[in-house]
């Protein structure tokens, strides 16, 4: 099941970026991030297959989601200026963006490269 982030939420269960400068993961799963809007088209399309994602990968990995109308900080605080954008965020390394709706076989592949999480 995917999870509304808000700022609250994402300082505590992602990266507290208003507290450390460089990044400092504080969750407790490897996550994805799917930053989006309720009017994207590709969003809508991306939106069924992270849901799937999140059932295959449950207790392994986070899904989260955040609305780049609703939390404009957060997005500006990430530079997203396309969407959907992906933020992956591996627990003990450098987060990694992609951008678009990639296909569930491409994100399977970065789940296992940069989340380093298999099924």
């Amino acid at each position: 099941m995917t999870e509304l982030l808000t700022k609250e939420t994402f300082l505590e269960k992602v990266f507290n970026y208003e507290k450390n400068k460089e990044w400092t993961f504080e969750g407790d799963l490897p996550c994805i991030i799917d930053f989006y809007a309720d009017w994207c088209g590709p969003c809508k399309a991306i939106a069924p297959v992270l849901e799937v994602l999140s059932e295959e990968y449950k207790g392994k990995i986070n899904i989260y989601k955040v609305d780049t109308e609703a939390e404009q900080e957060l997005a500006a605080a990430f530079a997203i200026r396309s969407i959907p954008s992906m933020l992956f965020c591996p627990k003990d390394e450098q987060p990694q963006m992609a951008n678009g709706a990639l296909p569930k076989q491409q994100l399977e592949k970065i789940i296992e490269d940069v989340l380093k999480v298999t099924k």
